[in-house]
């Protein structure tokens, strides 16, 4: 029976997209339950407010197995104040995308469980050693790992050997970035460092009454470097984070992107900061990094306040050639969208864009920018839900802000579904083309609860995806830089990278909504390496593999 609904309901899904007419409206289903696998993210609260305990459940998408479906990694927390999974309900979990709209849970045979490691937070994907398998960085409280894909399903613990876990064992690794910082065509790491913390250094906080727990706020812990490794490569890393600059501002990093935002070639770093200035990594060439959030306006919002930064991403949202910056953060503040003036400095459009209105009752963790309609303007999507337990707005339902042709954006998250909807304490989330069909999906975790795979339905609109491969850049072609003309003389652009959101890694392929275009003229790709290549006439509609031309 299960397998006769799931047919069901693939079928009425895909027959949304088939038989729409012109004003098809997208919405997600969630197709979670087809599925049989026993993940709950699991933040392991015991009655007291641990400092850890608020937040948990990284999501990465990626195909692991190389079968061209992506498929879902979670990480899990861990019981308090143990910091071990005691038991199997704490461990993380690996889902196979059968291709079906099913996913088969393979974790033990992957050796992903991590039966002996601590509370996990982030993730990040890439493929560090270039031999087709991508490898996986979990960021934690304690130890770090990381893990080698061995191209036959299973993965190593290649930490001890990496040179990779040189943190001290007390602080708190939130999430991790793989970029080519020096175009060696090596994929380097780095890691958002949070704060100091221990079982033993936690502290208890009250609300006004005195009697009841609450979450500390952040500003009661210290504040630590992020921390940067330079791939040498041979499966060896060295920790760079004093030579490069990186060490030189204490945060309480949370969401970290990168890319490539003054045009200079070479990748740059932004991180979102918990209640302290965000940060901004200008890459100087040669190895060094210079942050210059607030010379180039990201550090605070337009009154010069600190948020509670949580989540981040980076796109073009209004097709200028330019990547924009976006982050949520929680109710009554507002969540920033930051316009990249030709990379010379960026400008805080919350305001004028309808950004400021639209946030100022949420609590955002995770978030994308995702072009669910393929309309070709990047919309925005927040995951949503309170720190804390307390009070009426504490669940809270995630949103979609749709991307008004690069001028504002508007709330379309009543029309995105019930399945969209549900109110909760959501955390990570990763976007990702499930079954290949050109419409973008997502994947939600939320504290205590079962995942939500969303499939979306699409819309009539037309779109192409780019699956790059790196011969002198890095195989991922993380940091590469797209560019579409279509036939109309319309310009959209993008960079390839897997950063995005909060504790998650999103799918790497490229991808373009289209409108009602069908005609492209051509794809402009600017590789890491240098390597410029453009592809002329290429059919809609599809996903395209791109090789980098090695001449």
């Amino acid at each position: 029976m299960k397998w006769l609904f799931a047919a069901t309901l693939l079928g009425a899904i895909l027959a949304a997209v088939e038989t729409g007419g012109a004003n098809t409206r997208p919405q997600f289903r969630n197709v979670a339950m087809l599925s049989r696998f026993s993940y709950r993210t699991r933040n392991g609260y015991p009655g007291h407010k641990y400092f850890v305990g608020s937040m948990c459940g990284g999501v990465a998408a990626f195909d692991y197995d190389g079968d061209g479906n992506i498929d879902l990694f979670f990480t899990n927390g861990s019981p308090l104040p143990e910091l071990r999974k005691t038991d199997p309900s704490y461990f993380n979990a690996l889902l196979r995308n059968r291709g079906d709209g099913t996913f088969d849970e393979v974790t033990r045979k992957a050796g992903l469980e991590g039966a002996k490691l601590s509370y996990s937070f982030g993730i990040a994907v890439g493929d560090y050693d270039n031999d087709g398998h991508p490898d996986l960085f979990l960021a934690s409280a304690g130890r770090d790992v990381l893990y080698h894909n061995n191209g036959d399903g299973t993965f190593s613990d290649v930490t001890a050997m990496s040179g990779i876990d040189t943190k001290p064992r007390d602080i708190i690794s939130v999430a991790a970035v793989w970029f080519d910082y020096d175009n060696d065509g090596l994929l380097d790491l780095a890691v958002s460092e949070y704060t100091t913390w221990t079982p033993e250094s936690d502290i208890r906080c009250f609300a006004s009454d005195g009697i009841t727990e609450v979450y500390c706020s952040p500003t009661r812990y210290r504040s630590t470097p992020n921390r940067l490794y330079h791939n040498l490569g041979h499966g060896k890393f060295e920790d760079v984070t004093e030579n490069s600059g990186f060490g030189k501002s204490a945060g309480k990093g949370m969401g970290i992107v990168a890319a490539d935002f003054n045009g200079d070639g070479l990748m740059d770093v932004f991180i979102a900061n918990d209640t302290e200035r965000n940060f901004l990594y200008l890459n100087r060439g040669h190895g060094k990094f210079e942050e210059v959030g607030l010379l180039y306006g990201v550090a605070y919002n337009e009154n010069g306040s600190t948020v509670s930064g949580m989540g981040a991403d980076t796109a073009d949202y209004d097709n200028d050639g330019w990547p924009d910056i976006f982050y949520n953060d929680l109710d009554a503040q507002t969540f920033a969208l930051f316009h990249n003036e030709r990379g010379r400095l960026f400008s805080y459009v919350s305001p004028r864009t309808g950004i400021e209105r639209l946030s100022r009752s949420f609590s955002g963790w995770s978030t994308h920018f995702i072009d669910y309609d393929n309309d070709g303007w990047p919309d925005i999507y927040s995951a949503n839900g309170d720190v804390d337990y307390l009070g009426a707005n504490a669940k809270q339902h995630d949103t979609m802000w749709h991307n008004d042709a690069g001028r504002s954006f508007s709330d379309v998250s009543d029309r995105m579904g019930p399945d969209f909807l549900p109110i909760g304490f959501h955390r990570g989330s990763a976007r990702a083309d499930l079954n290949n069909d050109g419409a973008p999906d997502l994947v939600i975790t939320g504290l205590n609860e079962t995942p939500r795979i969303l499939l979306n339905s699409g819309s009539n609109n037309h779109w192409i995806t780019l699956d790059l491969t790196g011969t002198r850049s890095n195989r991922d072609a993380i940091g590469a830089r797209l560019k579409l003309v279509t036939n109309s003389g319309r310009t959209l652009s993008t960079q390839v990278g897997t950063s995005s959101g909060f504790m998650s890694s999103s799918d790497r392929r490229a991808h373009f909504g289209l409108g009602a275009e069908i005609g492209i003229r051509e794809i402009q790709i600017r590789w890491p390496s240098g390597t410029e290549q453009i592809i002329r006439h290429p059919a809609c509609d599809r996903i395209l593999h791109i090789r980098e031309d090695a001449r």
